[in-house]
């Protein structure tokens, strides 16, 4: 089905829930939009844009979709990237679109690889860490406006090394105006917050008061845009060098990649709330979709945005109907109340962008993860740091690596106790008292190597070190009965053993059953190195061959 679940049953709360869900996007668009530095009104054409466009092809019926507090961080360092090397703001304005289009088209191709699945198998101390470090980020580069000045060059280093002049040069009234903000977001009553949002509450509330009571005093505000629906913006493609193609695709898989994770994490929240399951391929495609006209037209990335999509639910909003409710709405507030946005002071968007970033921090990690584990709390904490203060690039890429090596680690220690050479009855490894006999009867000649559940290419080493140190015996017998999993690395240590068993002189035999496992030793053709008759799938039956084959006891019976 090409469109998302569109449905006339639910008319009153579809309806409702749109319409609570763009009286909450309203304030955070005009947040996001100045924050980033492309203006009030990018941000408010991304929320309509993404919005409408990802409700309509989107596969999740109640997910509401528009800028989010983590994508405008990471579109925030894209201008501020292209405008310190462009001297034209018009192209460095471009050249950013452009890349907002990349990270549209890179959802797109990862929905049609079928990779929706996939997009959130990270580990959670590099979710955690990188989202926690986009939060402090947004609150860094409030900074200077919550004080009431202008942001200081350099993105997150320039403000924090301009702190003592920020604060030395704060302007009292703009601080006090902020600080009201942050304040009305951090206390309102919960009972209020079922009639009207916090973040539009504060709007309303700073804006009134910067026209009453500090009226006479010279407030920065919204700089005026017209209420005209967005022009076209057609890609700079001549501005485009060797080195400024290379770093937009990287930053529009950047971003591609951030939004296909806020938005698929928003719906596994949208589905426990309305016990539906959406699909991820469909949904990335709709997000990619968004982004794409969104950035062809000027407008903010987005994603699927948390509090938009629970204040839709808990208003009543079951289809994607509600999404393009949302969308209508907030399209005619901004061509009807675009002059007013002009009163609004900047430093009550700083207020509610801060709050936004101090919100994305998870919190409730950081204060449990040194509890849990040391080695999961460095992880976080350094990809805290290195989102901060060096590239969010980096920060995913090594905090995945370092994740995925301790993991492996890990497991490659647990997995590395399956590998057991036994000679005679083992405490440790319980056999039937029938082949505990015939072992017994093998007085050590004759050595049982038993591997057991997945093994992984960790494991090669266990492999060839338990190997290396058999020494006296004349019959090897391979178990790979309880096997799930072979790796090519570890069964090509398997086959190095098996082949160093030969070489000396030794009787080799396998047991393995038919399934994966053998179909491995096949394609190395392993098995074709061995007699018939030494392989088989019963370890009682090669047991008792194995033993019978050893020269004395063949005397002794005859």
């Amino acid at each position: 089905m090409l469109l998302n679940y569109i449905s006339s049953r639910n008319l009153r709360g579809d309806a409702f829930g749109g319409l609570t869900a763009a009286v909450v996007a309203l304030p955070m668009a005009l947040a996001f939009g100045v924050a980033s530095g492309a203006g009030a009104a990018a941000g408010l054409w991304g929320a309509v844009i993404i919005g409408l466009v990802a409700a309509l092809f989107g596969g999740t019926s109640t997910l509401i979709s528009e800028p989010t507090g983590p994508m405008t961080v990471v579109f925030t360092a894209v201008i501020l990237n292209f405008t310190s090397q462009i001297p034209d703001r018009a192209t460095a304005l471009a050249l950013a679109f452009m890349v907002v289009m990349l990270a549209g088209l890179f959802q797109i191709l990862f929905g049609l690889c079928r990779l929706g699945r996939y997009i959130t198998m990270m580990p959670y101390t590099v979710i955690s860490g990188f989202m926690s470090g986009i939060g402090v980020i947004l609150v860094i580069l409030q900074l200077a406006p919550f004080l009431g000045q202008s942001s200081p060059t350099g993105g997150v280093i320039g403000t924090l090394t301009s702190l003592p002049q920020l604060i030395s040069g704060a302007q009292p009234l703009e601080f006090l105006l902020a600080l009201i903000t942050l304040l009305i977001l951090w206390f309102t009553p919960e009972n209020w917050k079922r009639f009207c949002p916090p973040q539009l509450l504060a709007l309303v509330v700073g804006t009134f008061l910067s026209i009453t009571v500090f009226a006479n005093v010279g407030l920065s505000r919204i700089p005026e845009f017209s209420a005209a629906f967005p022009s076209f913006q057609p890609p700079a493609f001549s501005a485009i060098t060797p080195d400024l193609l290379r770093l937009m695709v990287v930053n529009g898989a950047v971003l591609g990649m951030l939004g296909c994770i806020d938005a698929l994490l928003t719906s596994v929240v949208a589905d426990s709330l309305t016990r539906t399951e959406h699909d991820s391929n469909k949904e990335l495609i709709g997000q990619g979709l968004g982004n794409l006209v969104s950035g062809l037209f000027g407008g903010l990335p987005g994603a699927g945005a948390t509090m938009g999509t629970v204040v839709n639910i808990q208003a009543g909003g079951r289809s994607a109907l509600s999404g393009i409710v949302r969308a209508i709405i907030l399209m005619l507030v901004i061509l009807v109340a675009a002059p007013l946005a002009s009163r609004i002071p900047l430093a009550v968007l700083a207020g509610i962008a801060l709050k936004v970033g101090f919100d994305i921090i998870d919190w409730s990690f950081l204060r449990r993860a040194h509890h849990l584990s040391m080695k999961a709390a460095c992880i976080t904490y350094g990809v805290i740091g290195l989102t901060v203060l060096v590239d969010l690039i980096w920060a995913v890429f090594i905090g995945v690596f370092v994740a995925n090596v301790l993991t492996i680690e890990r497991m490659t220690a647990l997995q590395s106790k399956g590998v057991k050479t036994i000679s005679t009855t083992d405490d440790d490894v319980i056999l039937p008292p029938d082949e505990q006999e015939l072992l017994d009867r093998a007085s050590g000649r004759l050595l049982l190597f038993q591997l057991t559940g997945p093994m992984i290419f960790g494991v090669a080493k266990t492999i060839n070190r338990e190997h290396n140190a058999i020494e006296e015996c004349e019959a090897v017998l391979f178990d790979l009965s309880e096997v799930s999993h072979l790796g090519v690395t570890a069964s090509l240590a398997l086959e190095n053993a098996i082949k160093e068993a030969i070489e000396v002189g030794r009787l080799v035999y396998v047991v393995v059953l038919p399934g994966a496992t053998r179909k491995r030793l096949e394609k190395l053709k392993l098995l074709d190195l061995l007699p018939e008759h030494h392989v088989s799938a019963n370890r009682y039956e090669v047991l008792l061959h194995a033993v019978n084959q050893l020269p004395q006891l063949q005397e002794l019976s005859s």
